[in-house]
């Protein structure tokens, strides 16, 4: 097999045809030997029964049906799993990237010594608010992680056979796809890509914030390092506030600090602990979920020719 292309779907249906007729024309260019693989994350639409019309008339496309939305990442995880060809083709069937890019992909794979060829936006898509958030979620996640990603990294990728084996070797259970594409390594050249907005995303505010806790407590312990350094700052502030209340106590007889002074350190205090043990936790949960050792998701049907 020569390439194999994995896509996942979820609330996919109003691009499936359009996205298939695309894929197929652009992989036909660069070989007739080649496999398209589906993976329905647990989509509630009709994405499924419309994959599997694919795999009904075209012996080259397999499907494969999650047994529920496991998420975007895992579902990932699970078509390069099963993916034969030298070559993988990693997009998104939502056309906010263009099937054609394949082609692009490939003769820069062709005219380098890379393992990987990645997409980045040109200029990041969305409104300005959606602009502004991915922004700070780079930056944040680079400053505390111990393995930078490429700002403004999207899905599009085309991965040699070996970079995907050993990317596969990742067994955690929480998946980040873009710190794994990081740290497996390997000669990884970079492609400016211009990325269309479909309208709304199916990532909520709420789970950008849930990604990036995820993706910093996945990949540095800068948190942990920072609570430590913190603990000591304080105390050495508590220490020289000591000396100062007994030297003033010394000099002034009556002196004594307010009650309002009083309450809002213990205030102060009592919500750096708090904060501090929430970090904590969320460390020890993912400790707590590594452990398990569950899988990255749950398959309850492969569509695939046995030939």
């Amino acid at each position: 097999m020569n390439l194999s292309i994995v896509t996942t779907m979820y609330f996919s249906a109003p691009y499936l045809e359009d996205f298939y007729t695309r894929i197929c024309a652009a992989a036909d260019d660069i070989t007739d030997n080649y496999e398209i693989i589906f993976v329905n994350d647990g989509s509630p639409d009709d994405s499924l029964n419309i994959a599997v019309s694919f795999y009904e008339k075209d012996k080259r496309v397999r499907v494969i049906d999650l047994s529920r939305n496991f998420g975007h990442h895992k579902a990932i995880m699970t078509g390069l799993a099963h993916a034969k060809g030298d070559l993988v083709f990693l997009i998104d069937c939502d056309l906010e990237e263009a099937p054609e890019l394949i082609g692009k992909f490939c003769d820069k794979f062709k005219n380098s010594n890379a393992d990987v060829i990645y997409g980045v936006q040109q200029s990041r898509k969305g409104y300005f608010l959606e602009r502004i958030t991915g922004h700070l979620f780079y930056s944040f996640f680079n400053m505390l992680s111990n393995y930078p990603v490429p700002a403004n990294l999207i899905t599009v990728r085309l991965m040699s056979r070996r970079y995907v084996a050993s990317l596969l070797e990742h067994k955690e259970r929480e998946v980040v796809l873009s710190g794994l594409f990081t740290i497996t390594g390997y000669n990884q050249i970079s492609v400016g890509v211009e990325k269309y907005n479909k309208g709304i995303s199916t990532y909520n505010f709420g789970k950008k914030i849930s990604l990036l806790f995820t993706s910093i407590s996945a990949f540095s312990n800068k948190p942990l390092v920072i609570i430590f350094y913190l603990g000591i700052g304080i105390s050495c502030l508590s220490i020289l506030s000591a000396l100062y209340l007994v030297v003033m106590k010394i000099i002034n007889h009556n002196y004594m600090l307010g009650w309002p002074s009083l309450i809002v350190s213990v205030w102060l205090l009592s919500g750096i602990i708090i904060f501090c043990l929430g970090i904590i936790g969320i460390y020890l949960s993912r400790i707590f979920i590594e452990t398990k050792q569950r899988p990255h998701a749950i398959i309850r049907q492969i569509y695939e020719r046995n030939d």
